[in-house]
Order: structure tokens, then sequence, then C-alpha cells
């Protein structure tokens, strides 16, 4: 039989039981019980309850001679528990979103498959929401049980680049029981959407058969920081070091501060996915323009830092391309050719203010 909202089924293969409430994906459904909490099942492991039943017990006439019923008593909701197994490491909270292929054979044209993974002894009721801009838009909401996985949802690979600023919200709680309060959640996660494109990228684990993208949202209790060091900050860093060693060694009169040099980006198509079969030539631009921004965003508060976006000569629309966005969306920025000695006509030098 199949299953439609507001059956009243039970579960195969585990007490309990309840009403469907909602579709998730292609094989789960979401069933409310008595108690009033969602619990996601797979659709093959809910037995509907037919209520043809009670329908022929209603319909049999009564015995001629019957004594006066009782008021009947409401009857009382049958009580489960559902009894979560608890580990020692569980104790502390880690949570992750996933994503799959849905063909992995053609990562170009493929969709994805996003899932939370909830690696602790808590339930969590948690957000799970898109950021644009200064705004956030729900894409899914609701409670995930201890040491489980949930399907979120499946998008299309036009929908990759909204992919890049994920939020999640979350509170922690154990049912019918004392447990050590946690803070409340907000992470905000920065996801690099070109390795979508990359598969290697997708590796094995321990959450599912497939390879997978796993990316960390709460460790050991604290919220994922993704610390953004550019390269250039590195190289400054290494300068710096460089003329300290160097200061031990020289008279301080003698020392020179090294060569402030611009960070190097390599915009070229090969050097930035491992593999571009079934790409048109504008998924190939628009891609190599998401690095070009993505570096842009990165280095913004860093004033005065310059970067040489190099994109060769060619045809001349990667350049043209790189342009039209710095005379629309970057205007406080200014730029040049870079070097011609060291990068001929194929280099763009960016400096940010």
């Amino acid at each position: 039989m199949k299953l439609q909202i507001g059956d009243k089924v039970r579960f195969l293969n585990s007490t309990g039981g309840g009403v469907v409430k909602a579709f998730q994906g292609k094989n789960v459904v979401l069933v409310e019980d008595e108690n009033g909490f969602d619990f996601p099942i797979q659709a093959a492991e809910c037995v509907v309850i037919p209520s043809g039943d009670e329908a022929l017990r209603n319909s049999r006439p009564a015995p001629v001679e019957q004594q006066p019923e009782k008021p009947r008593q409401p009857e009382k909701p049958e009580k489960r528990d559902f009894v979560f197994e608890e580990t020692p490491e569980g104790e502390r909270i880690n949570a992750f979103l996933a994503f799959l292929p849905v063909d992995p054979k053609a990562l170009m044209q493929s969709s994805y498959e996003a899932y939370f993974i909830n690696e602790s002894n808590y339930f969590l009721y948690f957000n799970y929401m898109l950021r644009e801009n200064s705004s956030c838009t729900i894409r899914y909401s609701g409670l995930i049980e201890p040491n489980t996985k949930l399907f979120l949802e499946e998008f299309p690979k036009e929908d990759i680049n909204r992919m890049e600023r994920v939020r999640f919200q979350m509170i922690a709680f154990k049912k019918d029981k004392p447990f050590a309060p946690k803070n409340a959640y907000s992470v905000d996660l920065r996801i690099d959407t070109v390795k979508f494109y990359k598969l290697h990228c997708f590796t094995a684990n321990d959450y599912f058969d497939e390879n997978a993208l796993i990316l960390p949202v709460i460790v050991n209790d604290l919220a994922e920081k993704q610390i953004h060091i550019s390269a250039e900050e590195l190289q400054e860093a290494m300068m710096r070091k460089k003329g300290a060693d160097e200061h031990k060694s020289q008279q301080p009169s003698t020392h020179k501060k090294p060569e402030n040099k611009p960070l190097e980006v390599d915009l070229h198509i090969n050097q930035l996915l491992d593999n571009t079969a079934g790409l048109s030539n504008a998924e190939m631009l628009n891609c190599q323009l998401d690095k070009f921004r993505e570096t842009l965003r990165e280095n913004a508060k860093n004033k005065g830092c310059r970067i040489v976006f190099i994109h060769g000569k060619g045809e001349g629309v990667l350049r043209s391309a790189i342009e039209k966005e710095l005379k629309t969306r970057y205007k406080s920025h200014t730029y040049q050719d870079a070097s011609f000695r060291e990068y001929g006509f194929g280099a763009t030098l960016v400096t940010i203010h």
C-alpha cells in the first residue's frame, strides 16, 4: 500500500508508530508520534494500520439483552520509550555536514544530496540555512536524534554557487534524563564550491558506503572556526622569520627589509579542476571567476595587498570578464597589467584598497 500523508502506521522492525506527517527525499517519511515528536524513517519500514476493522466492529448489531454500558474512559496513549545507545565519547558534540554526488561518474552534471550528521549522545534542534549578503534562507529545520545522520535536501548543480555560505543554529538536549547543558550554537561555514567538481575531494568515510565531502560543523563541543590565511600573509610571515634569522648573523646597519612580493593566483582552468570533460566554455569561465571573487573576498581586509591574477593571453575572454568585475563589483580596487617581463600579456595586477 502506498503511503500517504495522514496514514497511521507502525514501525516494521522497531517499537513505535504514529501518523505520516511529510515526505523527505525519495524513500524517507516523517512520522509524528503521540507525543508530538517527529521521526524520519525509511518508507519500507512503515506498515499502514487499516481503519476497516474498527468500522466493521461498529457495524455489528447489538445483542438483544444488553446491560447498560458504563461511560468509557478515554484510553491513555501507550507510552513508548525509544532507547538510544550512548557512547563515552558522545558526551561531546561532534556534528558534520556531508555532500554526496547523485552521479559520481558525471560530477559536472550531477545533482547533490546534503546530510547532517550528529555524532553525539544529544538530540539537536537545528536550522540549516544559506546566507546571501546579510540575510538567511532556511533549507531545513527540525530535530536530529543522537548518533544518526539525517537527509537534508537534494539540489541541482545550478545551485552549487549558492552553497558557498552555510549557517547552522542548534540547541542540544537529552530526553527524560539529566545531562550536562551545552551552549546554543550558531556556526557559519564558508564552502569552497570548486570542490564539488573535484572527484578527489569526495573521500571514504565512516558514515556512508559512498565517498562523500565531509565538513565539520562542531568539533568536541566547539563550533568550527574556519581560519583563512592568505598566501601573502604566509609569505610575509616567512620573510619576517628569514629577516630575523639574518639579523642574528648581520649587523643591523646592513640588514634590508625583504621586498613584499604580490600574491600570485593562477586562473588557468587546469589549475582549478582535475577534469573539465563535459563542461561548456561558460561553465569553465564561471569557475575561474568564482576563484577570482573568492580571492578578493579573502583579502578584502588586507589594505595595500597586491594580487597577480594569471589568466593567460588566449582570446582575452577571461581578461575582459575580470576587468568588467573590477569596474562594476570592485570599484574601490585599482588594477593594471602585471609585469610584462614576468607574465607577458597574460596577467592583471590588482591592489586592494
